[in-house]
């Protein structure tokens, strides 16, 4: 029997920079309904009102979700434990005029693009 979690059986995300309330819910397995509360529980998630008033997400929004829903669905924490979980995440990282944060999962997401870029300079 293979040895995979839930999370690894996410489709890939696809490489756009806007994401509908539905697609965000079929990437991350979690309802609509789901996704707007979350929302209202974790300050990190923002999605980006345009038209009529309708939610898209970006790329690091995504992998939020995705790791908020490990959090809750996978390893258990109720949404204050998710929450402080999260919270400690950030790295600040100083700048010539104001200080920058990056969570780990930007941080991540970073190093994939960096390596892929440094992949197709070299080959």
């Amino acid at each position: 029997m293979e040895n995979t979690t839930p999370s690894e059986s996410f489709p890939p995300i696809p490489a756009k920079r806007y994401f509908t309330i539905g697609e965000v819910s079929e990437l991350c397995g979690v309802k609509p309904h789901v996704l707007r509360y979350w929302e209202q529980e974790f300050i990190q998630l923002k999605s980006v009102r345009r038209r009529g008033n309708r939610r898209y997400y970006q790329h690091q929004e995504v992998l939020l979700i995705r790791r908020i829903r490990e959090l809750l669905y996978e390893q258990g924490f109720t949404i204050h434990g998710a929450r402080s979980r999260l919270q400690p995440d950030t790295i600040s990282v100083p700048s010539n005029s104001a200080e920058v944060s990056f969570s780990k999962v930007d941080l991540q997401y970073l190093r994939n693009e960096i390596k892929g870029v440094v992949s197709l300079l070299l080959a």
